[in-house]
């Protein structure tokens, strides 16, 4: 059966969505952004807690801890409120947030002390996983510089500038940045974890239809991590 794929309309195969931030956003949480990729929405906030992670008592750094979910109205039709904290796709996310988020921050600046990530996403239209590391380091970023001009801290804590961006192949062509109908068609993708010096952190994902090459991987990879290096680019410039 021939799949139609979805063609892109405004933007070409490696042109990211249009992304806008806007940090500050919850008056009650030390550190928050507003995030938008596209049609999809993330609101990220963090919280500082001032008791150490049970497995961090007694060392000389914090720890940083990030939450997922999505709105019952987050997608075309109403989920049910995640409410069991052992869903699979829930837990994998999470756990790709904090190893993401922990890369960004020096935790020794956090002795003592638990910094809480939490992400929502409140439109989903594909890429709510990089939406979300771009937005918690947004919000990460809110907080540092609250620290910084409060007098709290006296060095910016923040050591890595960290981002993510998702990249497929929808028939024979690389994309990069997949909305939910692209994604649902890929025969491979990735999402990819890295800095704005290049650096990779994390790439998750694979093929969808099948066995690609070795070179496919390699490029699609390679076009992530320059993907990241852009969207962090226009994250800063609105930060």
């Amino acid at each position: 059966m021939t799949v139609s794929l979805p063609a892109r309309v405004g933007r070409d195969a490696l042109t990211p969505r249009p992304l806008s931030v806007e940090r500050g956003v919850n008056p009650h949480a030390p550190g928050s952004a507003h995030l938008k990729l596209g049609r999809t929405e993330i609101l990220a906030t963090v919280s500082v807690d001032d008791k150490p992670a049970p497995h961090m008592r007694g060392k000389k750094e914090g720890w940083l801890t990030a939450e997922y979910a999505m709105l019952p109205r987050a997608t075309t039709d109403r989920q049910a409120r995640e409410r069991n904290l052992q869903n699979g796709r829930r837990h994998e996310i999470q756990r790709l947030l904090g190893r993401a988020l922990r890369a960004s921050v020096d935790l020794r600046h956090f002795r003592n002390q638990t910094l809480y990530v939490d992400c929502d996403v409140l439109v989903a239209d594909g890429g709510t996983r990089v939406a979300s590391v771009l937005a918690g380091y947004a919000a990460l970023h809110d907080l540092a510089d609250r620290l910084i001009h409060s007098g709290r801290l006296s060095e910016w804590p923040l050591t890595h500038v960290v981002g993510a961006a998702s990249v497929g192949l929808v028939g024979d062509e690389l994309r990069v940045d997949l909305d939910y109908a692209e994604d649902k068609v890929a025969r491979a993708d990735l999402n990819v974890v890295a800095t704005d010096a290049g650096l990779l952190i994390e790439a998750q994902g694979g093929a969808e239809e099948g066995p690609i090459t070795p070179e496919e991987y390699v490029r699609l990879l390679r076009v992530g991590v320059e993907a990241v290096g852009g969207l962090l680019r226009e994250l800063h410039r609105q930060l």
